[in-house]
C-alpha cells in the first residue's frame, strides 16, 4: 500500500503556541499525528501528515508511547487496533464521520445473516465494532485489489461507501457484489454538474478524483464518451494524489476531494496551480481539531481513545488480512 507521509514537519510554524506543542510532546513522550484533511497549523506541526491507514500503521512502529491522532474518531480506534499497548487521544471525541456513523454492527450482522456465504469488505473509514465484523478491509488505494483477493464465485459485501464500492465494482466487472448505500456527506456533495462546470471553465486542466465523491462515477462516463479527456482524469486516493502532483506536468489541476487536501498537494508541487471543484467541500468533522484543542490534549491527556480487547483483536484480524495483500497495483488508484 502506497501512502504519502510528511516525516518530522517543521515549515517555519513560529509560536507560543507551536513551542508549547513541541516541548509537551516531547515531555509526554507523544507523537503527533494528522490527516490530510486537518487544518494547515495542524499539518505543519505534526510530526507525520498522511492518510489514516497509514498513520494508524507509523502509531504501530513508533516508540512514542503516546499517540496525538488529529483526525476523525474511527481513525484514532484504528490505531489504537493496530498498537493497542499504546495511550491513544483525539483532540475531540465528538469528531465523527458521517460516512462510518451509515453503519453499524448490528446492521452488518443483520445483512450477514440475510448472505451467510458472502464475504464481507469494509472501507477503513468504518467503527471498531465494524471492523470485527468484517473478513477484509480495504483503503481506496486498494479496494480493487481487496475485491480480486476474493474468489470469483463468491458473494461480497461492500460497506459502507457506495460511490467506492461502485469504483472497485466498475474496475473488476463484479456481478455478486452488494453494496450498502452508505457515503461521505463531503464527498457526496461534490457531484458530477459540478465536475462538469468545471471542465467547461477550465478544459485544459487536469482531474483529480477522490473515489467516494458523487462524482466519480459521472468522471468515468464523462472520460468514456469523450466529453472529459480520459488521460486527464485520475480516480486517485489521497496518497495517490500527492504521489500525481509530484508528477504533473499540467499548469492547473481540479481537486475533487475534501478542501484540507490541497495544503499537501500545493506543497508537493508549487509550481502547479490546485483548485477545488466544490469550494464548499469541508468536513465539520475534521475541522474540530483546532489547535486549541491540541494544546489542551497534551496539556490535560484527553480525550483517550479505548476499544475492548475482543473487539480490538477481530478487527485487527480484517486489518491485517487487508494489510497482507500489499501494495495495489493499479497506479491510476
Amino acid at each position: 500500500m502506497s501512502s504519502h507521509i510528511a516525516h518530522g514537519v517543521d515549515y517555519g510554524v513560529k509560536s507560543a503556541w507551536a513551542d508549547e506543542v513541541r516541548a509537551l510532546a516531547k515531555e509526554r513522550d507523544a507523537v503527533i499525528l494528522a490527516h490530510n484533511y486537518q487544518v494547515p497549523e495542524i499539518q505543519e506541526i505534526a510530526h507525520h501528515v498522511g492518510d489514516s491507514l497509514a498513520l494508524s500503521r507509523i502509531a504501530a512502529q513508533v516508540d512514542a508511547s503516546t499517540i496525538i491522532f488529529c483526525g476523525v474518531h474511527f481513525m484514532a480506534e484504528t490505531a489504537k487496533i493496530l498498537s493497542y499497548n499504546k495511550t491513544v487521544i483525539i483532540p475531540d471525541a465528538a469528531a465523527g464521520c458521517s460516512l462510518a456513523d451509515t453503519i453499524n454492527a448490528e446492521q452488518l450482522r443483520a445483512w450477514k445473516a440475510e448472505h451467510p456465504r458472502a464475504a464481507v469488505v469494509s472501507y477503513v473509514n468504518t467503527t471498531a465494532e465494524v471492523k470485527a465484523e468484517t473478513d477484509i478491509c480495504c483503503t481506496s488505494s486498494n479496494a480493487v485489489d481487496v475485491v480480486q483477493s476474493i474468489p470469483a464465485d463468491q458473494e461480497i459485501l461492500f460497506c459502507p461507501d457506495q460511490f467506492l464500492g461502485a469504483h472497485a465494482q466498475r474496475e473488476t466487472g463484479r456481478t455478486n457484489m452488494h453494496i450498502w448505500m452508505g457515503e461521505c456527506h463531503v464527498h457526496a456533495g461534490i457531484n458530477g454538474q459540478d465536475l462538469k462546470n468545471m471542465i467547461a471553465a477550465e478544459p485544459e486542466a487536469e482531474l483529480f478524483i477522490h473515489p467516494e465523491c458523487g462524482c466519480a462515477t459521472s468522471a468515468m462516463y464523462l472520460a468514456s464518451t469523450g466529453v472529459v479527456p480520459a488521460e486527464r482524469t485520475h480516480i486517485l486516493s489521497t496518497s495517490g494524489m500527492i504521489t500525481a502532483a509530484q508528477n504533473t506536468h499540467a499548469k492547473k489541476v481540479l481537486v475533487a476531494t475534501e478542501t484540507g487536501m490541497l495544503h499537501q498537494l500545493r506543497k508537493a508541487n508549487p509550481l502547479v496551480i490546485f483548485e477545488p471543484v466544490n469550494r464548499a467541500a469541508v468536513c465539520k468533522y475534521m475541522k474540530m481539531i483546532t489547535p486549541e484543542k491540541l494544546l489542551r490534549s497534551l496539556r490535560e491527556g484527553n480525550d483517550v481513545v479505548d476499544v475492548p480487547r475482543d473487539i480490538a483483536d477481530r478487527a485487527r484480524a480484517s486489518v491485517e488480512r487487508m494489510i497482507a495483500i500489499g501494495t495495489p497495483s493499479r497506479t491510476k488508484e
